[in-house]
């Protein structure tokens, strides 16, 4: 069977890399800015449900999840398109963002309150739909232009950029919230609006440069017989870590809205807005010091035992946050919490490029993907929120007790995930070599 493989000029690579980090850092600042405070903005309109609240990560992941597997992934391994992909969905989504501010402007006018939180639900989850064609872009683009023995420390460089985005993202969502005139006079989304535009324009010139590399090929010849049964074990070991991934990052995720709803509560930490930002600016500083170590370790002594470290670290530190007697506890605390996910995401990410055939990426990263954005909401909607709601409405436990109970339900699903990680993928890997 033969394969052509891309050869790529070391200038065009370092061009490329440039543009991605530079992409990677405005999209991250775009997140902290707009994503930080939303929960409880939103938590606000619709009658301070956190069932309700947690529809809009719900929704934002289904979006997501339709669009990469049923379009755009096979879309991208079709025609080869990547940074076109990924150019398009920010454009698009810079149009979106404007008529959904639009919208919600003129509800809040209305004071239809409760309409105005369910339009950010729903034409946020519209936008996610077309968006997602730019995360399936951005997954095959970096996996096309790493090996495996460079991934992890190239995925880890361009994760802790991210992570710094997301700090100065946090720390100015801190004072441009305002006790949510950031969002209703529309002073955050457009501030969204125009960082997407400067993204789209960084993935023009990236645009470029991929069509300028394609130029030079070289052809490896590779023997039909082992390639098949390569393909087949790492099909299997892929389905069982994208499993053990679903239940880890349920796990995860499961407290991220309720969190957010913990930090301002009278009986516990009483934080402030700038203190809440303070707690959700060292949990990415954790990831960010620990993404430019992660990957290297990954690619020198196995992705198994990194990833092991971190989920025993997702395990530990939610039994700690009802124990935090202030808010720098708090913030060391959720710093770890931040090293662990971090690890997750960056060594993850490698471990996945390494096993899946490169004919596939589009469609196989977009599952990836789909699992990853559990974290957006499903796990709040169907574990945090309503364990959270079953407690505090029918049992008439105090928001503070009902909280830390969602975060020990947290620690238990992580191990389960653990367990099946272990038995599943590290025990068929192990037998593979």
């Amino acid at each position: 069977m033969t394969i052509r493989k891309t050869s790529q000029q070391p200038d065009t690579r370092r061009s490329i890399f440039l543009n991605l980090s530079l992409f990677q850092f405005l999209c991250f600042v775009r997140r902290g800015v707009f994503y930080t405070f939303m929960i409880n903005y939103l938590y606000s309109l619709v009658g301070e449900s956190a069932t309700l609240t947690t529809l809009l990560g719900t929704f934002n992941m289904i979006g997501s999840s339709l669009g990469q597997n049923l379009l755009w992934g096979k879309i991208s391994d079709r025609y080869g398109l990547r940074a076109k992909l990924i150019l398009t969905g920010e454009s698009i989504a810079a149009i979106a963002y404007f008529i959904v501010f639009q919208i919600h402007k003129s509800l809040i006018n209305m004071q239809a309150y409760f309409s105005a939180g369910l339009s950010l639900i729903i034409g946020l989850s519209i936008l996610e739909f077309f968006w997602s064609m730019s995360d399936v872009g951005w997954a095959a683009l970096l996996t096309d232009t790493t090996t495996t023995k460079t991934r992890g420390a190239i995925v880890g460089a361009l994760n802790s950029i991210a992570a710094l985005g997301r700090m100065i993202g946090i720390v100015f969502a801190g004072f441009l919230y305002d006790n949510g005139n950031g969002f209703s006079s529309g002073t955050i989304f457009y501030i969204v609006i125009g960082m997407l535009a400067v993204s789209a324009t960084i993935m023009w010139i990236t645009s470029r440069s991929t069509q300028k590399r394609t130029a030079k090929t070289e052809e490896l010849i590779i023997k039909d017989a082992p390639e098949t049964s390569a393909r087949s074990d790492n099909g299997k070991i892929y389905k069982w870590f994208l499993l053990s991934l679903i239940v880890i990052i349920m796990g995860t995720a499961c407290v991220s809205q309720i969190f957010l709803l913990f930090l301002p509560l009278t009986d516990g930490l009483a934080a402030s807005a700038p203190e809440m930002s303070l707690i959700l600016t060292a949990w990415t500083l954790g990831g960010m010091l620990t993404c430019l170590l992660c990957g290297r370790l990954a690619d020198r002594f196995g992705r198994m035992k990194i990833l092991f470290a971190s989920f025993i670290l997702a395990t530990l530190t939610p039994l700690f946050y009802g124990l935090a007697p202030d808010v720098l506890t708090m913030a060391f605390i959720y710093g770890l919490n931040g090293v662990s996910f971090w690890t997750i995401q960056t060594v993850g990410f490698a471990f996945a490029g390494d096993i899946i055939p490169e004919d596939r990426r589009g469609r196989l990263l977009s599952r990836y993907n789909m699992v990853v954005a559990l974290s957006w909401g499903p796990a709040g909607l169907l574990i945090g929120g309503p364990l959270a709601d079953l407690q505090t409405k029918r049992l008439g436990l105090s928001d503070h007790t009902a909280f830390i109970n969602v975060f020990y339900a947290s620690a238990i699903i992580v191990t389960i995930g653990t367990l099946l990680f272990a038995v599943k993928v590290a025990g068929s890997k192990q037998k593979a070599n």
